[in-house]
C-alpha cells in the first residue's frame, strides 16, 4: 500500500498540499500519479484535503495533528486502516507530484528484499545531483557505504570536498518503504537530537542504530518545498 502524508499546516510553505499544479492540488496529482502501482491512501490532519481525495474518488484518513513527522503520520493511518504487520507500506511524500512509476517501484523491490532484516529499519533512494544544486539545503544529501546502505544524511554539503572539485552528490529522494513491523518500531523510537537539528526523521533511524538501506535511481522528480520550487513545477507540467 502506498501511503501519502498531507500536513496542512507546513511551515515553510503553508497549504502547499493543496497548490494548483494544471487544475488539480498537488497531493492529489501525487496520488494519482502512482495509483497504478498499489492501493493509495493520503493521511492527512485536514477535513478539506479528505473532502477533496473524495472529490477525486482516493481514499483518505484523517490523522492527529500532532505528529512531528510524516512517518508518525502514515503509522496512524496503517492502524486505522488495520495493516497486516508484515503488509509493505511506501511512504510517498506529498509534494512529489512527478514522481515516476519505476522510482516507487523499485523501492517497493528493495523493501521486500530487505522485509526480513531486522537491523534494515527504512529503504529510501538517492538520484545523482551536481556540485550546485548540493549547495541547497532543501535537497537532503545523503552519504553510503559500498553497499548502498546510509551512512548519514544532511541538509549540508557532504561529503565535503576538501582538496578537489567533487560532482558526484547523492540527492535524497523522501521516499521510504517499510514494512508495518518496522514502522511501528520507528514509531516508538523517541525523538532524536540530530533529527531534531536537521529536520529530517530518517536521522531518529540511524541514531539509534538502525539501518537505512537506499537504492540509486534516475527520475526528473523534485519536491515541492518552497513558492519558488511551485513555479518551477508550474512551468515543468506545461512542458
Amino acid at each position: 500500500m502506498i501511503i501519502i502524508p498531507a500536513r496542512i499546516g507546513s511551515s515553510r510553505f503553508p497549504n502547499k498540499v493543496l497548490a494548483d499544479i494544471g487544475g488539480m492540488p498537488m497531493v492529489v496529482k501525487t496520488a494519482k500519479s502512482v495509483e497504478e502501482i498499489d492501493a493509495v491512501v493520503i493521511a492527512t490532519d485536514s477535513q478539506e484535503v479528505i473532502n477533496i481525495a473524495k472529490e477525486h474518488d482516493i481514499q483518505a484518513v484523517l490523522t492527529s495533528t500532532e505528529h512531528q513527522s510524516g512517518t508518525d503520520r502514515i503509522y496512524e493511518a496503517a492502524q486505522k486502516l488495520g495493516l497486516n504487520k508484515n503488509e509493505i507500506i511506501i511512504n510517498v511524500q506529498g509534494d512529489e507530484p512527478f514522481i515516476e512509476t519505476d522510482v516507487v517501484q523499485a523501492i517497493y523491490d528493495l523493501t521486500k528484499k530487505n522485509r526480513n532484516n531486522e537491523n534494515i529499519m527504512m529503504n529510501s533512494c538517492y538520484k545523482t545531483i551536481s556540485n550546485p544544486e548540493a549547495d541547497d539545503p532543501n535537497i537532503v544529501k545523503v552519504v553510503t557505504d559500498k553497499e548502498d546502505i546510509a551512512l548519514y544524511f544532511s541538509r549540508a554539503k557532504i561529503p565535503y570536498p576538501r582538496d578537489h572539485h567533487f560532482d558526484q552528490y547523492k540527492g535524497h529522494l523522501g521516499i521510504y518503504g517499510f514494512t508495518v513491523r518496522s514502522l511501528q518500531k520507528f514509531c516508538t523510537l523517541t525523538s532524536a537530537p540530530l533529527e531534531e537539528i536537521e529536520k529530517l526523521e530518517q536521522l531518529r533511524a540511524l541514531y539509534h542504530g538502525y539501518r537505512v538501506a537506499m537504492i540509486e535511481v534516475d527520475t526528473e522528480s523534485f519536491g515541492i518545498d518552497t513558492p519558488e520550487d511551485l513555479e518551477k513545477a508550474i512551468k515543468h507540467h506545461r512542458l
